[in-house]
């Protein structure tokens, strides 16, 4: 925007060229602020001062003639403005778990990859026992028997309890009506009837599992620590990283839209959210900081036969609709404060003083006394 010229008057004829005398300041609504005006230039990230005699808040301060009119312009709109980051995505089946052996023996039977396996059912076997898939959020990591107590034993319970067992109370001990109760199961398995569930018997897993690939062999010997087979859940998930200073995005519970490789677009909703640890590219490169978060999508008939694809993921962190706009470009900062607009009207401008509200986009949401969709405000250079 070019400079005010001083001593315009409202006509846009030149006055002689004498010193004014300071004018009264006017009580209420429509105060005179003189001074200097800085025009906020979003895009090269400065300021350019202006002079000007003067901005009357919310009302017409000094007209500039078609002269010394902006050198842009642009539009008052109305809309809905978001406040949005893309991400690239994978479209998946969410993490990868690996099911490593905690006993000796010899593997003897592997589900085939990609199979799904449930509840009670054998995730492998070894030495022609069963390794027993159960629900629970906490890992097996002990023998579990009369006495035990703790969150692993409630989860051996429940996961009884589903199965058709009876006869004891789904808590955190392990009492002698489980005991029988596992003795029961462990009959119906075909395993040895010691009421001692002991370490490797069962995994513990979120819920149904989706074998991931396998990593030994039908036949092969295996000891504690061996990777088995690899696991994930069995829903379709995408999971994106974001940059740290995007965390606001990727709230748990947030709704986002992914596009899928055909340009269909399906809702989606944030399940989980995770910071995560990125090696840097390079010899020397430093690691970096990312977000990660996995996203359920409710469209899930739009990504069949899609096992594993890239997706683009758009975050929303807040959203205004029906909001006036105009670049962010077009704010006058003023020097007691707050941002003000050159409505251009007539081959004249003048000043509007605005609220500003969310910045979305390379736009700014706006509010100011006469402001009016399609209104022209001026651009300054």
């Amino acid at each position: 925007m070019g400079p005010v010229r001083e001593g315009a008057t409202l006509d846009g004829k030149a006055e002689p060229d004498t010193t004014p005398s300071r004018p009264r300041r006017r009580r209420g609504r429509g105060k005179v602020v003189a001074g200097l005006l800085i025009v906020l230039v979003a895009a090269g990230g400065g300021f350019v001062a202006i002079n000007s005699a003067g901005l009357l808040e919310g009302a017409a301060g000094p007209t500039r003639s078609a002269s010394a009119l902006p050198p842009a312009t642009a539009t008052v709109s109305r809309q809905t403005l978001n406040d949005t980051v893309d991400a690239d995505g994978e479209l998946g089946y969410g993490p990868v778990t690996s099911a490593v052996t905690r006993r000796p023996g010899t593997i003897t039977w592997l589900p085939e990859s990609g199979q799904q396996i449930t509840r009670g059912k054998s995730l492998y076997r070894l030495d022609n026992k069963p390794v027993v898939l159960m629900y629970g959020d906490t890992p097996a990591y002990r023998d579990l028997k009369i006495g035990t107590e703790g969150k692993d034993v409630e989860n051996l319970e429940r996961n009884l309890r589903e199965l058709g067992y009876d006869g004891f109370t789904v808590d955190d001990e392990y009492t002698y009506d489980t005991y029988e109760a596992v003795m029961e199961w462990q009959d119906d398995r075909g395993l040895d009837e010691t009421g001692v569930v002991e370490l490797g018997r069962v995994v513990f897993a979120p819920g149904k599992v989706r074998v991931e690939s396998l990593e030994a062999e039908e036949g092969q010997p295996a000891q504690p620590g061996q990777k088995v087979l690899t696991y994930t859940g069995t829903s379709k998930v995408v999971t994106a990283q974001l940059e740290a200073e995007d965390q606001r995005m990727a709230k748990e519970g947030a709704k986002v839209e992914v596009t899928l490789p055909d340009g269909k677009k399906v809702d989606g909703k944030v399940t989980e959210v995770a910071t995560v640890i990125v090696p840097g590219e390079g010899q020397n490169a430093e690691p970096e900081t990312r977000i990660e978060a996995l996203v359920s999508i409710a469209g899930s008939k739009a990504a069949k036969g899609l096992d594993k694809a890239s997706v683009d993921v758009t975050f929303t962190a807040s959203q205004r609709k029906n909001v006036l706009t105009v670049p962010v470009a077009a704010l006058v900062a003023l020097q007691e404060g707050g941002f003000g607009l050159e409505v251009v009207e007539g081959g004249r401008s003048r000043y509007v003083a605005v609220e500003t509200g969310l910045f979305a986009g390379g736009r700014v949401e706006v509010k100011g006394e006469g402001l009016t969709e399609g209104m022209t405000v001026g651009m300054p250079k």
